[in-house]
């Protein structure tokens, strides 16, 4: 029977109708001409014809879809139940779209962030490569400039291969009105563009040419700065821009959602353009990223032997410690998402386990449902009802609650993914995070299993073998009643130990954040306001000005109404980043062996930053006034470096000797720095441990840009503006960048450790919820099934209390047995966290007996009112309900 005939029915049998009307006609017509009166004649031809309602029955059926047919029986028998009993369907739904609007949304941010191809001509081939040093375990480490041009001059299996290098920063020259201002930049080598195939929405990107030392200033925007500086002016390509106060060509503007390697860079400039040759050249000052892009037929396995092999003949013929011994990479979209993969992992299976409870959940509602029905069942199937048929009048409840669920779901889903978009992937990006055909494909298929799990439970405990058992039980005891409680009890263990998992991983997230936020940075965090300031070498190439200008800024934040005291450090504040590190040696210790090498973060912080952070002297002195340019051969050192490189030593009046650094300043290198103090340590970001730190004399003049730091006895906030009138006053062409306090520090570096505990305790608070529901759901079943059970034991003597006491075993006996299979559930799945973890043991009994007691406490709770109900029942009266 084919579709067209099935929506033509209506028509067919409008179309019968006229031509049985017709044929009685004319039959009647003859039969009046044979002589009959009217009646005769119409009673004759309505014999003659037969029943017409059964060739009415006969051609509907012929154009019916047996089974669109039952569906839609079966539907609308559903609407009307679930309308019967708003107050279940309204709970089921909203449990329902909870669990899948969840899921939803953690799918799509997980499809879209960890397995969406990125955004680049076939993405698959691209690659990241990194220098290592395994045996150090030095693993993923930026590639130095010497480096990255052998392997590149040599490889065999890279089309194309790539340098770039975040992180710098440029002042925007004011023109035009404009204040200045300093941007986030990356530099790149001149074939990035081509390496990713991508393409700018105007003018070009980088030629070789661009890409020398001697060629003319090229810069390329990005769309939101050319939107934003430049009011989207498609003129700009062509023009000259000045940052640090050089001239730069604008030759393109990338596409809106072009964000790499950082979604804050504003800028592109040529590497070898703006580098120092010596830093291009070396083979241990470890400083880029390398992006290569494999031939088709090459594998990133063969790629990384081959480049081994290059690492390997470099180490042997060069001296030098810092060159890495081995050669490792990862495909572009592992690099890009590994800060992100495992939360979202472990989110997504949060919400997992929520939908999962809530599909438990409305499988016992709807067991509890089906109990009530359970004589009709049985007169139905005593009947002649087959089992299937039973089945099918169950399952269409719960898959209409599911799809209800699944549409709120996904406009829920809808609604709140801009939002966790914004809170959880700050440094991905929302961009191409939608709701897709995908996404819609996933709502209905976790749809689809969520109505089959909730239905398929409650509808397999349908069975035409118990006819008798339910023909012959009572309304209210009855051993099939007594299975169906089994059945719930075990659905609601199963809940509470999907719901134990989830607290204890809060739980273990919650304490991890909590330490992240208490971390000692070693120095003042309150009232503490830090901005970074950076002199172009366009007009402070002398050290000696750099020297002034740094000075003459300090004395003048100084005299500000409200500061207590500010220092000055390059390259950043505790908290605020990595920096640089170097090799050392110890002038008075006996060279090391071959391989061993002394390593540690370097900085470099004028005489007053010590007391302006409250960093404690441990031993010696800081830095004076005198110890400036030339006379700046001094040093201080961290109390790790002390303990790591002069254990059972003073170190004080010892004198180290470092290299790369000092190299790229134009800095004799063999001059040895006298160490005059040791101070306490500080990490370089919340939550990483402290490494050994060296700090030199800012007046020195090495470094020409530092982070101000200003501590005050109020609002500190409220003198960021002042401090930037000065540095105006000082030179109207500089801005500085990166303002906040040091709690806006440690905020920022916590917020998605916060996020992902909060919202996996929201989800485990959700859970607790419905357990909570569903135990007091099946302990009030449970005392409905047993009344005139618990009369007849009240009648023959049992105390108010016993009752109590059994009713309460009986509701408490699954939440017990939950917690059991939870807690052991949870220390399995606790190991899956390890990583997200700070300072806290995965195995943490203390959260595991809180979560316990919780839960307990809980189900207590949710059992009390059904026991105490039961016990105050009277026995005459619960005798008369059968």
């Amino acid at each position: 029977m084919s579709w067209w005939r099935f929506l033509k029915r209506k028509q067919s049998d409008d179309d019968l109708v006229q031509e049985i009307e017709a044929h009685l006609a004319a039959e009647i017509e003859e039969n009046l001409e044979r002589g009959m009166n009217e009646d005769e004649a119409r009673r004759r031809a309505y014999l003659k014809f037969g029943s017409q309602q059964r060739v009415h029955e006969e051609l509907w059926e012929q154009n019916s879809l047996l089974f669109l047919e039952n569906l839609w029986r079966d539907l609308r028998h559903t609407t009307r139940t679930l309308l019967r009993s708003p107050g279940f369907t309204l709970i089921a739904i909203i449990v329902m779209t909870l669990g899948i609007g969840a899921n939803t949304a953690l799918f799509t941010l997980v499809r879209s962030v960890l397995l969406k191809p990125l955004p680049y001509q076939d993405p698959n081939r691209l690659v990241m490569l990194y220098e290592a040093m395994p045996e150090k375990n030095y693993t993923y480490n930026p590639v130095a400039g010497g480096i990255f041009h052998e392997w590149q001059r040599t490889s065999t299996h890279v089309e194309q291969m790539a340098l770039i290098q975040a992180g710098r920063g440029y002042n925007v020259f004011s023109n035009g009105g404009l204040l200045p201002e300093n941007i986030p930049a990356a530099v790149c080598s001149w074939n990035l563009f081509s390496t990713l195939g991508v393409q700018p929405a105007l003018g070009r990107v980088f030629q070789a040419d661009d890409d020398r030392p001697e060629a003319n200033g090229t810069v390329i925007l990005s769309w939101s700065f050319w939107k934003r500086r430049f009011s989207g002016d498609p003129e700009i390509v062509g023009k000259d821009i000045f940052l640090n106060e050089k001239p730069y060509t604008v030759i393109g503007v990338m596409p809106s959602w072009f964000a790499y390697p950082e979604p804050t860079s504003q800028v592109w400039t040529p590497v070898y353009h703006e580098s120092p040759e010596d830093q291009m050249r070396a083979l241990d000052s470890h400083s880029f990223h390398v992006v290569a892009r494999l031939k088709p037929n090459a594998t990133l396995a063969a790629t990384l032997s081959e480049l081994n092999a290059v690492q390997s003949h470099i180490r042997q013929q060069n001296s030098s410690p810092a060159i890495m011994t081995a050669v490792m990479g990862r495909s572009m979209l592992d690099d890009v998402v590994r800060d992100y993969k495992t939360p979202l992992y472990v989110l997504l299976a949060a919400t997992g386990c929520v939908l999962l409870i809530a599909c438990l959940n409305v499988a016992n509602l709807l067991v509890a449902r089906s109990s009530a029905r359970r004589k009709e069942v049985a007169i139905r199937a005593a009947l002649g009802g087959s089992r299937w048929r039973l089945i099918r009048e169950q399952m269409p409840e719960s898959f209409v609650l599911s799809f209800l669920g699944g549409a709120l779901g996904l406009v829920l889903a809808d609604i709140g993914l801009p939002w966790l978009t914004r809170t959880r992937l700050q440094g991905v990006g929302s961009a191409g995070i939608h709701i897709d055909w995908l996404v819609l494909l996933f709502v209905v298929g976790i749809t689809l299993l969520s109505g089959t799990l909730a239905g398929g439970i409650s509808a397999v405990s349908l069975s035409s073998n118990r006819v008798l058992d339910g023909l012959q039980e009572s309304s209210r005891s009855n051993s099939g009643g007594i299975q169906r409680a089994k059945l719930r009890k075990a659905l609601l263990a199963i809940e509470v130990g999907l719901t134990v998992v989830l607290l204890i991983a809060a739980g273990l997230l919650i304490q991890s954040y909590r330490k992240l936020q208490h971390t000692d940075l070693g120095c003042a965090v309150d009232n503490v306001l830090t901005m970074h300031v950076s002199l172009p070498d366009a007009h402070y190439k002398d050290p000696a000005r750099r020297v002034a200008f740094f000075e003459q800024l300090l004395t003048r934040i100084r005299a500000l109404p409200g500061a207590q005291a500010a220092g000055m450090v390059a390259e950043t504040a505790p908290g605020q980043g990595y920096g640089g590190d170097d090799l050392l040696d110890v002038v008075e210790h006996p060279p090391l062996p071959k391989g061993q090498t002394l390593d540690a973060m370097y900085r470099a912080a004028d005489p007053g930053y010590f007391a302006a952070m409250q960093i404690p002297l441990l031993r010696g002195r800081t830095f004076n006034d005198h110890e400036r340019l030339d006379q700046g051969n001094v040093v201080v050192i961290s109390q790790l470096a002390a303990q790591r490189f002069f254990p059972g030593e003073d170190p004080i009046g010892k004198h180290l000797r470092m290299d790369i650094p000092m190299k790229m300043s134009g800095i004799d290198t063999k001059t040895p720095f006298e160490i005059v103090g040791v101070v306490g340590d500080t990490p370089y970001r919340v939550g990483e441990d402290k490494r050994p730190t060296m700090y030199w004399p800012l007046y020195a003049g090495h470094f020409g840009g530092a982070a101000i730091t200003l501590r005050s006895g109020r609002d500190v906030e409220s003198l960021s503006l002042p401090v930037q009138r000065i540095i105006g006053q000082m030179d109207p062409n500089l801005a500085v960048a990166n303002v906040e306090t040091m709690r806006q520090t440690i905020h920022t570096s916590t917020v998605d450790a916060a996020f992902d505990s909060y919202l996996v305790l929201a989800f485990a608070a959700i859970a607790v919820v419905l357990a909570s529901i569903g135990l007091y759901g099946v302990l009030s079943y449970l005392v409905t099934q047993r009344t005139s059970e618990i009369g007849i034991r009240m009648a023959l003597g049992a105390q108010r209390r016993e009752v109590l006491q059994l009713v309460l075993l009986d509701g408490l006996t699954p939440a017990w047995v939950g917690l059991g299979l939870g807690l052991v559930g949870a220390d399995r799945a606790v190991q899956l966290i390890r990583s997200m973890l700070y300072g806290t043991n995965p195995v943490n009994w203390t959260i595991f007996a809180e979560v316990a007691l919780l839960l307990s406490l809980v189900a207590s709770l949710a059992c009390a009112v059904p026991a105490w109900r039961a016990s105050r029942l009277d026995p005459a009266r619960a005798l008369r309900t059968e």
